[in-house]
């Protein structure tokens, strides 16, 4: 897999399929691995590319303060080394918050922009359960972790799914790129620090956004906050899933997902 030298660390990413570049910008504790369940069906549409963020997978792992910014600029780097003028841009919880700076510092490249699970700023609730989530690896081992984070992210009908809760743990913990504890200190960190509600007007591209019913974490009014302070975004509310809605309801996410980007490019040409 390729990795590009860029600020001072090794970015990983990888590029499939042909067509209109699709990026992907996965969200906290994940890394591209995250969209397996929705690229088959991207590939054969989209030049899709997807890369590791900063301290996860195999990207570099520095034990240094990060910034949503400074994972934006990564992509940046990454979208110039590769010769990507023009990008469509997909982004799931952190991922979005990574999404909406890097269309705000560089509008012309962000044709298009997806929003999963996201925010512009998030509440009180919202910060102290990330704050936890960061302070939490340097006192607990990891599937422990994964069980005190997954009822965040899925909803009672995918628990009550004989065992598939338990695999996934199992999955987590087996992985061989899991996340350095500092990162998951760092990434906390950054998400804290992010709050784009007052440039949120800035954004012109056409944006959709959705968020499953059931998303405790970040719940439908940050996605509400988002497509008010959007113009002309989309929003859509994906019923019976949660903040984890790449898994529980992937077939739905890449549905919206073509529906809108195919109608971007009916517009784009005119039809």
């Amino acid at each position: 897999m390729p990795k590009l030298q860029v600020n001072d660390i090794d970015l990983f990413y990888d590029i499939k399929g042909d067509g209109e570049p699709l990026l992907l910008i996965a969200g906290f504790l994940c890394d591209r691995s995250y969209w397996s369940l929705i690229m088959p069906s991207l590939v054969e549409q989209y030049q899709v590319i997807r890369v590791d963020n900063r301290g996860m997978g195999r990207s570099s792992a520095p034990d240094i303060p990060y910034s949503i910014q400074q994972m934006a600029n990564d992509l940046t780097a990454l979208l110039n080394y590769i010769g990507i003028d023009q990008v469509n841009v997909v982004g799931h919880s952190m991922g979005g918050q990574i999404a909406q700076e890097l269309v705000l510092s560089d509008p012309t490249r962000v044709k298009s922009l997806i929003l999963l699970s996201s925010l512009a700023q998030g509440d009180r609730k919202f910060h102290q359960i990330i704050e936890t989530w960061g302070d939490l690896p340097g006192n607990i081992d990891l599937k422990l972790y994964e069980k005190v984070v997954f009822p965040w992210i899925f909803t009672d009908k995918f628990y009550a799914i004989p065992g598939m809760v338990e695999q996934l743990i199992e999955w987590a913990v087996n992985y061989p790129f899991a996340p350095a504890r500092h990162t998951l200190y760092h990434h906390s960190r950054a998400i804290l620090g992010s709050d784009t509600k007052d440039r949120l007007q800035n954004i012109h591209c056409p944006t959709l956004i959705l968020v499953g019913r059931e998303d405790i974490l970040t719940p439908v009014k940050f996605s509400q906050q988002l497509a008010a302070g959007i113009p002309h975004a989309e929003l859509v509310v994906i019923d019976s899933c949660g903040h984890g809605l790449l898994i529980e309801s992937p077939e739905t996410v890449v549905s919206l997902m073509g529906e809108f980007l195919a109608n971007f490019g009916k517009c784009i040409a005119g039809e």
